[in-house]
């Protein structure tokens, strides 16, 4: 084991004696590495932070979350014009599913209508995301209040003329989430009472300021405003099953609840669609990775290139210690002794590129989180152990013919061709 560590300590005295007596050469030949290695990395770094921001904006919800509704969140092989004659989920079937389909934990009956624009006395908001529910989506969603309430069931019903605001329309309104609390504010062209405030969420990538910019209304109340005949307002019924619950069963039993509040016939395909989260979930999953294996596979040329150089400095390392090699295989030395001490040193070199690398891939992501404001890209650990672990395969790979080609010289004729 002692020799297995001098050989190491050698070999790094070896490479950092190439970095400083052929600095051109050894950075040419680095520079592939750094360049491959931090192509890789920041690749999987901004996937995985891209990663982690998407699921960050749907944390609020479960996976097991289901949303039943006309549409597909994803490619579906009902052709569109069959599409386009699905019924919109009504109110009815909304009460009706909560009634009847058991191991049911909550549903919300939601409008997606367009944004308004919210007054109190002179000042106003422009652009304001409006969410039409009912009152158990304040437990679907997850959502947290700063000060306050959400509206109840009998508020929810009786579509009481309440709102519950979003942390930035409170502070542009009245300047605190505590002042906004039982002022008035316009919307529709009427008056509606603050009930709550939600604690401030942040920016996400999909642009905005996620639920800071938006307004929470009793789902009844927009009913009368908007009508139920009204195809711009894309209704949904989100629903959270029990926890533990065997989701393909809960599916089967919810799907033929709703087909029987319709009426339909057994050969008739549903006219409505069930969107699992975790469907989402997966697909996001599925983005990501393609997006890693693409990265992966243009960044892998660039080491490929960094992996040709060390094997370059390697060959002209083994020609300019030929004769040194032929004294120490004079000396004892062994075959396995001279193989590693060129192996280690390759892997060294390799390894020395590759933190370099990592090093140029965490100041760009604190630039780049500078400029993209809430976004974060983050370097994981995960992330630089991989760029460690590839950055020393590449020296392996790269150092291999080289320090086979060190070992099976003959000692007399390195002594003489160095000579």
């Amino acid at each position: 084991m002692l020799i297995y560590l001098r050989v190491l300590k050698e070999s790094f005295n070896f490479a950092l004696n190439a970095l400083k007596n052929n600095k051109l050469r050894t950075f040419l030949s680095l520079v592939g590495v750094t360049i491959g290695i931090f192509s890789i990395i920041a690749v999987l770094a901004a996937v995985d932070s891209l990663k982690r921001e998407i699921e960050g904006s749907i944390s609020g919800l479960d996976n097991s979350t289901i949303f039943l509704g006309k549409y597909s969140f994803g490619p579906t092989e009902v052709p569109t014009w069959k599409r386009e004659q699905f019924p919109d989920v009504s109110y009815e079937e909304y009460q009706y599913l909560k009634k009847t389909v058991p191991d049911l934990m909550a549903a919300s009956y939601t409008l997606n209508v367009g944004s308004e624009t919210i007054k109190s006395d002179d000042k106003s908001v422009e652009n304001v995301a409006v969410g039409a529910v009912t009152d158990e989506y304040y437990e679907i969603e997850a959502l947290k209040l700063a000060d306050g309430r959400f509206f109840n069931e009998v508020e929810s019903i009786s579509g009481t003329p309440v709102v519950v605001l979003g942390d930035e329309i409170a502070n542009t309104l009245f300047g605190s989430s505590q002042v906004a609390l039982g002022k008035q504010v316009r919307l529709y062209g009427r008056k509606f009472t603050v009930i709550g405030v939600l604690k401030k969420e942040g920016s996400n990538i999909f642009g905005g300021n996620s639920k800071d910019t938006s307004v929470y209304l009793p789902v009844n109340l927009v009913r009368r405003i908007f009508g139920d005949s009204n195809k711009n307002t894309f209704p949904f019924i989100i629903i959270k099953p029990e926890k533990g619950v065997d989701n393909a069963e809960f599916i089967a039993t919810l799907k033929q609840k709703m087909r029987l509040s319709r009426g339909m016939r057994p050969d008739d395909i549903d006219n409505f669609f069930v969107n699992q989260l975790q469907g989402f979930a997966d697909v996001i999953d599925q983005i990501t990775g393609t997006m890693n294996v693409i990265g992966l596979v243009i960044s892998g040329f660039s080491l490929l290139v960094g992996g040709f150089g060390i094997a370059n400095i390697m060959f002209v390392s083994v020609k300019e210690r030929t004769n040194l090699i032929g004294i120490q295989k004079s000396l004892g030395a062994k075959n396995k002794f001279i193989l590693f001490q060129f192996l280690f040193e390759a892997v060294i070199l390799a390894i020395i590129g590759g933190l370099i690398g990592l090093f140029l891939v965490f100041i760009v992501s604190i630039v780049a989180s500078q400029f993209t404001g809430d976004f974060e890209f983050v370097l994981s650990p995960w992330n630089m152990f991989v760029g460690t672990a590839i950055s020393a395969a590449i020296g392996l790979i790269a150092g291999i013919l080289p320090a086979i080609s060190a070992s099976k010289l003959d000692p007399v004729e390195a002594i003489r061709t160095g000579m």
